[in-house]
């Protein structure tokens, strides 16, 4: 296990992490510091568990906002990958017939060019 320094409105909290994480804990930890520091500017300093709090909770809206973005893609991707399926059904169907035409003229010229030699 491995130890990250991280630093929210100007205190430094040590905190246990698995190996590797260090970065990705500095990456969220400064996310959080960053509201903190928006809202002690805002509404003064209110004491660290309030600010904490209400950052925390501006952070938790954020992260909602995301997932209802992520469905509202995920909708637009299922939409999506509906319109090409038909797409790639009348694609088919479209060749099925030109394949069919073409199948009949090539008859129709065999019918001709046989009663041409008949002739």
């Amino acid at each position: 296990m491995s130890k990250v320094t991280i630093s929210l409105n100007g205190r430094a909290f040590t905190i246990g992490c698995e190996e590797g994480q260090q970065a990705y804990l500095r990456e969220l930890a400064s996310h959080l510091d960053s509201h903190v520091r928006d809202l002690a500017e805002k509404v003064g300093q209110i004491g660290e568990l309030r600010l904490l709090l209400m950052a925390s909770l501006i952070v938790s809206d954020e992260w909602r906002e995301a997932q209802g973005r992520v469905a509202e893609l995920e909708d637009e991707l299922m939409e999506a990958k509906g319109r090409t399926s038909q797409a790639e059904a009348r694609r088919r169907n479209d060749r099925a017939q030109a394949a069919e035409l073409f199948n009949a003229a090539a008859e129709q010229l065999e019918a001709l060019s046989a009663s041409g030699e008949e002739a």
